[in-house]
C-alpha cells in the first residue's frame, strides 16, 4: 500500500510535468492525500485526467461568478477548484454558486473541502445526482462510494450552510440544568483548602 506521502509527492511531481506551476501541483499533492485519506478515488481520477489533457482542451476559469456555464466547453477541476479557494471570501456572500460542465469533478472536491474550512461553514457540493457535504474540511458525507472514474459532471451546485444547533433550546437548558449539580457554592472551608492555601512566605 502506497504511503500518503508517496501519494502526495507523485501526484506533485506529475502534476508539474503535465504543466502546472510549482504551487498549484503542491496544492494538487495536498488534495490527493485529502481524498486517499477520505475513502475518494483521487489518484484514480487524476490519472486519468492527465491522460486527457494531453489530447483535449479544458477551461482555465479564473474569476468565478454566480452562474459559470460556456456552452460545451469542460472547466479544468485544478485551475477552477484554485480559484474558487483564492475567491471564496467574496463567493460566500453569493449564497449560491452553479457551473455547468467540470472536468474529473472529485478532482474539484478538496478545494471545495477546504474553502469549508476557511470560512467556517459547512459546504454542500452537488455534482449532477451526488452529494457532498464538507464539514470544515475535515470530514465528508456524501451519497457516493464507489471508486469510479467521474469524467464529467454537467451540473454542479455550491451552496453555503448557515452554521446552526443540532439541538433544541429546550434540549440545551435540561442538560444546562443537569450541569448545575457539578457545580460547588465556595465557603470558607473551601477556601481554606483550595490552591495554595496554607502556604507561608519564608523570605
Amino acid at each position: 500500500m502506497k504511503s500518503l506521502s508517496e501519494i502526495d509527492t507523485v501526484s506533485k511531481r506529475a502534476s508539474r510535468a503535465i504543466g502546472f506551476s510549482w504551487g498549484i501541483s503542491e496544492e494538487v499533492g495536498k488534495n490527493m492525500r485529502m481524498l486517499e485519506i477520505f475513502g475518494l478515488p483521487g489518484l484514480k481520477n487524476l490519472n486519468d485526467y492527465y491522460k486527457s489533457k494531453k489530447n483535449e482542451k479544458f477551461k482555465n476559469l479564473k474569476i468565478i461568478s454566480k452562474e459559470n456555464k460556456f456552452n460545451d466547453i469542460k472547466l479544468c477541476p485544478i485551475i477552477t477548484g484554485t480559484s474558487f479557494l483564492d475567491q471564496i471570501k467574496t463567493l460566500e456572500i453569493l449564497g449560491e454558486v452553479i457551473f455547468e460542465k467540470i472536468a474529473y469533478p472529485i478532482l474539484f472536491l478538496p478545494f471545495v473541502s477546504r474553502a469549508s474550512e476557511i470560512i467556517g461553514k459547512r459546504i454542500l457540493l452537488r455534482l449532477d445526482d451526488k452529494e457532498f457535504l464538507l464539514n470544515l474540511n475535515n470530514n465528508i458525507y456524501s451519497n457516493f462510494f464507489k471508486n469510479d472514474i467521474l469524467k464529467l459532471a454537467n451540473n454542479i451546485s455550491i451552496k453555503f450552510v448557515e452554521n446552526s444547533d443540532s439541538f433544541l433550546e429546550n434540549e440545551w437548558n435540561e442538560l444546562y440544568k443537569l450541569s448545575e449539580n457539578t457545580f460547588v457554592e465556595e465557603n470558607e472551608s473551601l477556601k481554606k483548602s483550595g490552591a495554595g492555601a496554607g502556604l507561608t512566605d519564608n523570605d
